[in-house]
């Protein structure tokens, strides 16, 4: 097997111990085709160089990589579900297959699987997942990247040959195994399990890992579980803007849904906004709209009281509260960065000015304003971003097919707001673009996703599969607000 110097194997997870999980055999499956391999994130962790056989070796079969764990680890944690407390959770249809080191840095990454088979936390599930649940990770995960959201990445979705029976799916359906890239699988609900346990030993442990793993500059803090803390904090408040200016509904913010590193997830039913709308719910399962559109961040912040609670017995309990209290004030902030970024709009990235509220006044107003236009009048949401890039310029607007709707007194306050913002350094490349002179945004509405799969079910036919990835990839830098530095 060809390695490249870039693949560098460091299997962290496996010196915590038995007592966070579980070793597990994967799944034998009758077939291995490969329907999506990203070359692109393989290239990041040195693996770009595997043969499609040795792709299938690894990623259908999962025979260790080389220098990594020697067998799959399904993860042990515990959580709240829709604010219920489940003790009877764990990886039940994955593992993590291995762990290694980013090119170019020292950032720990993750390969762990969706679909491989049954584990000791499966309870009565087949521990399988359908070709279409896979084919919508793919898609969900490929354009929250391209919008600048920080997200595991679909690594591989190979089909596997098994007719499986669901009930929200027409059964029996095609099987498949994913392997995501991520950073972290250490969930909040993997601190609720020690704290359950009463192992404070436990989470003791957990602590000085997830410290030195992915947070080493708090390690000479005066008191660093609280300023891991602060930092988990602040990475959700980013991950809760970064939804926000996507349009983005998770779906399902269970505390084992969310991960120290802020890095967006598991994806289930998820959707896009078809228009700015606080009560837009994307699981069907929620009936009561705990996870809707304008309520993410008070899940978050929800969730992140939990993981205080677990924290408790190692700092003081004023020290949490502190940055609880701070959350949605940053959240906000946060929000208002991300949509700037997204619109190609200058984002203040001087620490002193942001602490002293600088640019934060300007910025929130500017957002309040837009998202006060966008509720009242309810356009397509990405259009908006897509007609506003480089902030309201009159030609841009003139062009659009919202033009009568942006002329009317809702919008006066918004448009005037984004003229009077500084354009990014971006903003000019971005409006001369080809995704700029494009008659639409690229956009993943669920009508898309089901036009997607159709040609898949009905004729094994994954054209616009593959077109739609170009689609999303070729418009990133743009999408995201990052320019033309984003990858292609």
């Amino acid at each position: 097997m060809p390695i490249s110097d870039a693949y560098r194997p460091a299997p962290r997870h496996a010196s915590l111990g038995p007592a966070f999980f579980d070793p597990v055999r994967p799944a034998a499956f009758p077939d291995s085709v490969i329907r999506f391999r990203n070359d692109r994130a393989a290239e990041t962790v040195g693996l770009a160089d595997l043969s499609d056989a040795e792709w299938i070796r690894h990623f259908g079969r999962f025979e260790p990589l080389p220098g990594n764990l020697p067998e799959p680890l399904a993860l042990r944690y515990h959580g709240h579900q829709f604010r219920t407390y489940n003790p009877d959770l764990g990886d039940g249809r994955g593992f993590l297959f291995a762990q290694m080191r980013e090119a170019g840095s020292d950032r720990l990454l993750d390969l762990s699987t969706k679909g491989s088979g049954q584990t000791p936390w499966s309870r009565t599930a087949d521990g399988r997942l359908t070709l279409k649940g896979g084919v919508r990770e793919v898609l969900a995960t490929e354009m929250l990247e391209a919008q600048g959201v920080r997200t595991s990445r679909s690594f591989s979705l190979i089909e596997t040959g098994e007719a499986l029976e669901r009930q929200d799916e027409p059964s029996p359906t095609r099987s498949a195994v994913l392997t995501r890239l991520s950073h972290s699988h250490v969930r909040f609900g993997s601190f609720q399990r020690f704290a359950a346990l009463n192992e404070p030993e436990n989470i003791r442990k957990l602590l000085d890992y997830s410290i030195e793993t992915y947070f080493p500059a708090v390690a000479d803090e005066a008191d660093p579980v609280a300023a891991f803390f602060d930092a988990v904090q602040a990475e959700i408040a980013r991950l809760g803007g970064e939804w926000t200016a996507a349009g983005f509904v998770h779906g399902v913010l269970n505390t084992d849904n969310v991960v120290i590193t802020g890095e967006s997830f598991d994806y289930g039913p998820w959707r896009w906004l078809p228009t700015f709308d606080p009560s837009f719910t994307a699981a069907y399962f929620d009936q009561t709209g705990l996870y809707a559109f304008g309520r993410q961040l008070d899940a978050l912040g929800w969730n992140l009281a939990r993981l205080a609670e677990c924290l408790l017995p190692f700092t003081q309990v004023d020290r949490l509260q502190a940055a609880l209290d701070r959350f949605f004030e940053e959240a906000t902030r946060e929000v208002a960065r991300a949509t700037h970024r997204r619109l190609h709009l200058k984002v203040e990235s001087d620490d002193a000015a942001i602490e002293r509220g600088a640019m934060d006044k300007g910025a929130m107003a500017r957002n309040t304003a837009l998202f006060g236009a966008m509720r009242a009048t309810e356009p397509p949401y990405e259009r908006v971003f897509f007609d506003l890039m480089g902030g309201a310029r009159p030609d841009r607007l003139a062009a659009s097919p919202l033009a009568p709707l942006y002329r009317d007194e809702d919008w006066a306050e918004a448009l005037a707001g984004l003229r009077e913002a500084e354009p990014a350094e971006t903003a000019e490349a971005a409006l001369e673009s080809d995704y700029a002179q494009r008659a639409a945004p690229v956009t993943m509405l669920v009508d898309e996703v089901e036009a997607i799969w159709e040609p898949i079910a009905k004729r094994d036919d994954w054209t616009a599969l593959e077109a739609k990835i170009a689609e999303i990839r070729a418009a990133a830098p743009w999408m995201s607000g990052r320019g033309p530095r984003h990858p292609d």
